[in-house]
């Protein structure tokens, strides 16, 4: 079969505390299993895990066909913002995991990352890890959000596909992350659609160009 591997990263630090926060994510989780779950040409196509970081990062949801979950993980907030750890666990996750499914006989696209901070990183040395992840023969393509704190300059540097960020105050944090989660959902239904369309021949990844409540950033670097 032709997969494409969705890895949903989210930001679990103190500041992501409460219902419009983590609680927010966690009550649009269920959506998006059902969405992706109950439609077999999509999740037949897909693979999806769910990451968390703060202080540390852990994989809460191993990459799994999610018509074969009763449920998706939830989420939860404390400690401060790692972005390192995150990005070396997404390199040695993804490495295991397209070396398994190759394995197994599949065609594996090159995986997805959809990236969720609310602040800035709290460690030094992240931009070597970052350059690690983006160096591999599995390097995934990354579409970052920013909101509340997120810094403008480093939601661009994360992202390697597409950056959005949190329209200053005319958008609730809550309504944000609902937002994210919409766009999350959007793109795995519409791009296995497309896989499915094209039979995998000449496959573009299907990502919103605008998301509701956030600014698209441009990728454009010297």
């Amino acid at each position: 079969m032709q997969i494409l591997p969705f890895y949903a990263v989210c930001d679990e630090s103190g500041s992501m505390a409460g219902p419009d926060g983590v609680g927010t994510i966690n009550s649009a989780l269920p959506d998006l299993h059902h969405e992706i779950s109950t439609n077999p040409s999509v999740a037949d196509k897909i693979r999806f895990a769910l990451i968390g970081f703060s202080t540390q990062a852990s994989v809460l949801q191993p990459l799994a066909d999610l018509s074969e979950l009763t449920q998706l993980p939830s989420l939860s907030a404390g400690g401060v913002t790692s972005f390192g750890a995150v990005f070396q666990l997404l390199k040695d996750t993804i490495e295991k995991d397209v070396a398994a499914l190759k394995a197994e006989g599949h065609d594996v696209y090159r995986p997805v990352v959809f990236f969720l901070s609310d602040g800035i990183p709290t460690d030094e040395g992240w931009r070597a890890t970052l350059a690690d992840l983006n160096g591999f023969r599995y390097a995934p393509k990354i579409i970052a959000f920013g909101i509340n704190d997120a810094d403008e300059a480093t939601i661009t540097e994360v992202a390697n596909f597409k950056a959005f960020l949190q329209t200053g105050e005319a958008i609730s944090p809550a309504m944000a992350l609902r937002e994210f989660a919409s766009s999350l959902t959007r793109s795995i239904v519409n791009s296995a659609t497309s896989m499915a369309a094209q039979g995998g021949e000449g496959f573009q990844l299907q990502v919103d160009e605008q998301v509701p409540g956030f600014t698209s950033l441009s990728l454009d670097k010297l």
